[in-house]
C-alpha cells in the first residue's frame, strides 16, 4: 500500500549529460543534496523560488519563476483579520533580470522598475527584500530574515514522470522568521518566536498541461513547532511522493499517496485530506479566504485556487501515536497550469 521510496543520502545531480533525469536522483532526502543541473528541453524548463510567511497579524508571499521563455514574479499578502488582500504580478519575456541557481541554499533575485525582489542566502539565513513602488497605489518594502536552523529537516524529492519530464521539489517549513513588511504608512511586525515561512523551490522540465493540489502550514502549537505538506495528482502514478509533517524541524516521511476531497464548484467548503490506504494523515481544512489567480497570456494559461484557513486533526507518527492538530493557520490550493 506504500511506495518504496529510495532515501538519498549524497549529493546528486538531477540530469545526465543529455538534460535527460538522471536515475540515481530519484528518491528523497532530508536535506538538499540535489543539484538541478538543467540543460537543454527548451521551453519546458520550469523554475521557481515561492515563500509563504505567516505572521501573526499578515501572511506575506514573494515569488520569482521562470518559463523558460517567460518570467513571472508576483507578491502578495493577506490581513487575516481585515481580509484585506492585495496582489500585484509582472509578467516579461526573455529577461536577463534574474537569478535563479540550481541549488536550493542560494541567493535569487528579480529586478525590474514595477519589482525588486531578493532572496539572499548566507551563514543559515535568508533575507528577503522586496521593493514596489506602486502596489495598488502605495508602496510596499519587506524586509524580512528567515532562519534556516541546521538541525532542521527538510523534504527534498525528485518526481519522475519520465526520463524527459521529471520535477525537483524542495519543502522547507517551519523556518522561523523576523522582519516588517510595510504597506503605505502601516508596518506589520514579525516576531521570530511566532512567525514562520514556507519555501516551496521548484526546478523541472514539465509536460505542456498538469494539475496539483497542495497543502502546508507552519505554526507553533501546544509547545511544538508543526510543518504540514501534502501533494496531490501531480505525484500520481511516479512512486514518489511530496508527502510529509514536521515535528520541531524533524521530518516523518509520508509513503503513500493523500487524496483531498473539496467541491470544485464551491472552494470555500470544507476539504478533507487523508492518506489513500491508511489512516496515518486525517485532516480537515475550513477555509476563510479565496485567493484566485488566473493568467492568459500566449502561451501561459493557468488557474489557481489557494485558500487560507485552519487544519484540524491528526497525522500519526511512526510509533503509531497521534499527533493532534487544531485550529492551525495554512493554506491549500488548486492549480492548473498549460505552460
Amino acid at each position: 500500500m506504500q511506495h518504496v521510496e529510495r532515501e538519498l543520502t549524497e549529493h546528486v545531480m538531477l540530469c545526465d549529460a543529455k538534460g535527460q533525469l538522471n536515475p540515481n536522483a530519484i528518491g528523497f532526502a532530508r536535506e538538499p543534496l540535489i543539484e538541478c543541473n538543467l540543460r537543454g528541453n527548451f521551453l519546458r524548463k520550469k523554475k521557481w523560488n515561492y515563500w509563504c510567511v505567516f505572521g501573526e497579524d499578515l501572511m506575506f508571499s514573494a515569488t520569482i519563476s521562470h518559463l523558460d521563455y517567460a518570467t513571472i514574479c508576483n507578491v502578495y499578502f493577506l490581513n487575516y483579520e481585515t481580509l484585506r488582500f492585495q496582489e500585484k504580478t509582472v509578467i516579461l519575456p526573455f529577461t536577463r533580470q534574474l537569478k535563479l541557481p540550481g541549488q536550493v541554499l542560494e541567493s535569487s533575485f528579480f529586478r525590474h522598475d514595477e519589482m525588486a525582489i531578493q532572496f539572499d542566502y548566507s551563514q543559515n539565513k535568508t533575507h528577503i527584500s522586496v521593493t514596489i513602488d506602486d502596489f495598488e497605489g502605495e508602496s510596499l518594502q519587506a524586509d524580512l530574515e528567515v532562519l534556516h536552523p541546521e538541525t532542521h529537516d527538510s523534504l527534498n524529492v525528485v518526481i519522475p514522470w519520465n526520463r524527459q519530464t521529471f520535477q525537483f521539489t524542495g519543502k522547507h517549513l517551519s523556518l522561523p522568521t523576523s522582519g516588517s513588511v510595510k504597506i503605505g504608512s502601516q508596518r506589520f511586525e514579525f516576531d521570530v518566536d511566532d512567525s514562520y515561512s514556507i519555501l516551496d523551490y521548484g526546478r523541472g522540465v514539465w509536460p505542456r498541461e498538469t494539475s496539483w493540489n497542495w497543502a502546508m502550514a507552519s505554526q507553533r502549537f501546544h509547545g511544538k513547532v508543526i510543518g504540514l505538506n501534502f501533494g496531490g495528482k501531480w505525484t500520481d502514478g511516479t512512486g514518489m511522493t511530496e508527502n510529509a509533517f514536521f515535528i520541531n524541524g524533524k521530518m516523518t516521511k509520508i509513503h503513500e499517496d493523500v487524496l483531498f476531497r473539496y467541491n470544485r464548484e464551491n472552494y470555500k467548503e470544507p476539504w478533507l485530506i487523508h492518506t489513500k490506504f491508511s489512516d496515518d494523515v486525517r485532516l480537515t481544512f475550513i477555509p476563510f479566504f479565496e485567493r484566485i489567480s488566473k493568467t492568459d497570456v500566449r502561451l501561459v494559461k493557468s488557474e489557481i485556487h489557494q485558500l487560507f484557513g485552519y487544519y484540524t486533526g491528526y497525522v500519526r507518527e511512526p510509533d503509531g501515536k497521534k499527533v493532534k492538530i487544531l485550529q492551525m493557520l495554512g493554506a491549500i490550493e488548486e492549480h492548473h497550469a498549460k505552460w
